[in-house]
């Protein structure tokens, strides 16, 4: 069965078509290694349901994660908190969506929920074939939606110059930077409907083995404070080989900037991987008060090393050309 494109939908000032909020319990399994606070790739998979529930939601169709930006792990999130994922559309193309998500947080005894972190998702609408398909526009009401939508677009270009840098780099084996790799393969468990792994799935991939390497130059003590440039390029099937490569490419006074790309393809030619999704995850050591510990500098010794930190400062300089989402317009009320 083929689906047609969407009508126009037409919103009233009381429609909710355009939004979305899930509401998690949170689950010892959902912990990090400390126990102190959920590990940063569950938070993940929980924006990236709520992201997915709100663009399939508006589209009227299924939809694939093409891009996660900008998330800032501001606050940790104890065992047994409620959490509350809103998610929704802030602006349209043609065949994509721009969904922005907040987590919020709360006791679950007094029910006030506070931020713990947001970002933007882009999602694309596909049909029975995988082609791109149209999706109805998405017209804003009042000065705030307004503001949304213009601060979403005003992050499209930003996007692609850090897209364009992120995928000139080449990683060799001439770097000799901290670097841990994860090989295993894709299963039933991890897919969606379309029997492809789940964005979120990749990006807790992707956490994991990060999380990984930075313990690998401090200590378990590593967590993570950033996640973005996340570019999803291909789907990952069911039983294909996954490979998720992490490398400690800058450090700062206090920071590990780690930069992780998952390749994938056929179990049978392992050599003939391709890239599907990449980012750079940032992370900090806590220290004994709970703040960021003061960071061992990493030892730059060939011109690859050196090349892969002057990236990491490069992008760090591109994304404050990043236009603001105020959170306060995004949140529901």
């Amino acid at each position: 069965m083929t689906i047609s494109a969407p009508d126009p939908i037409l919103r009233t000032r009381d429609d909710s078509s355009d939004r979305v909020t899930l509401r998690f319990l949170v689950a010892p399994s959902d912990m990090d290694a400390s126990g102190e606070s959920v590990q940063a790739g569950r938070v993940l998979e929980w924006i990236d349901k709520a992201g997915y529930a709100c663009a399939v939601g508006w589209s009227a169709a299924y939809c694939v994660t093409a891009y996660v930006g900008d998330v800032h792990f501001s606050r940790p999130i104890a065992a047994g908190s409620i959490v509350q994922a809103h998610a929704r559309i802030i602006h349209t193309g043609r065949t994509s969506m721009q969904v922005f998500v907040s987590i919020e947080t709360s006791d679950a005894r007094d029910r006030t929920f506070v931020n713990a972190t947001h970002c933007i998702l882009v999602f694309v609408a596909v049909d029975d074939s995988g082609r791109p398909r149209d999706v109805p526009g998405w017209e804003p009401w009042g000065d705030g939606e307004h503001t949304l939508q213009v601060r979403a677009a005003a992050r499209i270009e930003p996007r692609k110059r850090i897209q364009t840098a992120m995928l000139a780099q080449s990683y060799t084996d001439a770097g000799t930077t901290p670097r841990t790799v994860f090989r295993f393969l894709a299963s039933p468990g991890d897919t969606n409907w379309g029997g492809n792994a789940h964005g979120g799935t990749v990006m807790r991939w992707i956490d994991e083995t990060a999380f990984a390497c930075a313990a690998s130059w401090t200590s378990t003590s590593a967590v993570s404070v950033y996640s973005g440039g996340i570019h999803f390029y291909r789907p990952i099937p069911i039983g294909n080989l996954v490979e998720v490569d992490a490398r400690l490419i800058h450090t700062g006074d206090h920071s590990m900037h780690i930069s992780v790309r998952v390749r994938t393809g056929r179990p049978t030619a392992p050599r003939d991987l391709e890239l599907a999704t990449q980012c750079l995850t940032v992370f900090v050591e806590r220290a004994v008060d709970g703040r960021a510990a003061g960071m061992r500098a990493l030892d730059l010794i060939t011109e690859e090393d050196r090349r892969l930190d002057a990236h990491a400062v490069e992008l760090t300089r591109l994304r404050d050309d990043m236009a603001v989402i105020p959170h306060g317009l995004a949140r529901f009320g």
